[in-house]
């Protein structure tokens, strides 16, 4: 079964420029689902080349990112072809109706979860049949969410039966346990896996990472006209006021691009104090959620409510 070897709930987000392979590949071989951003692929050979590399891994499974609008995108057929060569167990969809895609994913076995930050666009994806919802909540690095995991987590669960992933500043066993209690299934982390020697961001972006605090995160959509979170000192040191942005996209300084060289980051940055390799990591929280009080059902849990995707192989 698709998570029978999982050792903790946990996923690491899909992020751009911080999912490096050996990132994604990491995550997996330690055991938790290893998120890759497919939409950042500058190729269709280093698509590939993500694919061939998870494919062999017998640890916890990946899960790539891409727009939804790929299901009905015909520049976007040949990668699809090949996450269905492949035979790509999980999908996280973005960005728009998922029908499309969730079609096409269903037909070579694999499951799709939307990732959604409103109430009516879960109910959206539910009604359109995704197989699972990742529910960004407040506090998440990146295109974030503004609703409390404290209410949107619990509300959604009294609506769908299906995979709940819930993201949003979590860092420690702690903010594991509280996704689990809210009735999440998987808790998603990944300001605190930007912060591990594998992932893809620059050297400066890895080693801020530690030295900011949760004051420090500052939410504009004035890089890419997309509320988004990042960090002052990355604003500052390319020149810019991060007091003076505007509210919507504006042009960046000469040379400057978003995610490259302004960095982005959760709340959760007040939790991290360390760079950390993969492995390591995992096995820290993994040891933790037992003593911050997790309960220890959450893999009959997950496996309950997936046990129909055996039907169709996974």
């Amino acid at each position: 079964m698709l998570f029978e070897k999982l050792t903790a709930p946990l996923m690491c987000a899909p992020m751009s420029f911080a999912s490096s392979v050996e990132l994604a590949d990491a995550c997996c071989r330690a055991g938790i689902i290893g998120g890759w951003q497919g939409g950042s692929a500058t190729s269709d050979q280093e698509f590939r080349a993500y694919l061939e590399r998870l494919a062999g891994n017998a640890g916890g499974p990946p899960i790539v990112n891409i727009p939804a609008r790929w299901g009905t995108d015909p520049d976007q057929a040949d990668r699809l072809d090949l996450l269905a060569r492949f035979k790509v167990p999980l999908v996280l969809s973005s960005v728009g109706d998922p029908s499309a895609l969730i079609e096409r994913v269903h037909a070579w076995g694999g499951r799709l979860v939307q990732d959604v930050t409103t109430m009516r666009h879960a109910r959206k994806a539910i009604a359109a049949g995704a197989d699972g919802l990742m529910l960004t909540c407040a506090g998440a690095g990146g295109h974030t969410g503004f609703l409390s995991p404290m209410s949107f987590v619990p509300a959604i669960r009294r609506e769908f039966d299906g995979l709940l992933i819930v993201a949003g500043a979590i860092a420690d066993a702690h903010g594991i346990a509280a996704a689990l209690a809210l009735g999440g299934d998987i808790a998603c982390m990944g300001t605190r896996f930007i912060a591990t020697p594998e992932s893809g961001v620059v050297a400066g972006h890895r080693a801020m990472i530690p030295t900011t605090g949760a004051d420090d995160i500052v939410v504009s959509a004035a890089m890419n006209g997309v509320p988004a979170h990042w960090m002052r000192q990355s604003i500052e040191q390319v020149g810019l006021d991060h007091r003076s942005l505007p509210h919507t996209r504006t042009s960046m300084p000469d040379g400057v691009r978003p995610w490259r060289d302004i960095w982005s980051a959760g709340q959760s940055v007040e939790l991290i104090d360390t760079v950390e390799p993969v492995a390591a990591l995992v096995a820290r929280l993994s040891e933790g959620l037992s003593a911050a009080g997790a309960s220890t059902l959450w893999r009959e849990n997950l496996l309950r409510r997936t046990a129909a995707w055996t039907e169709t192989g996974q």
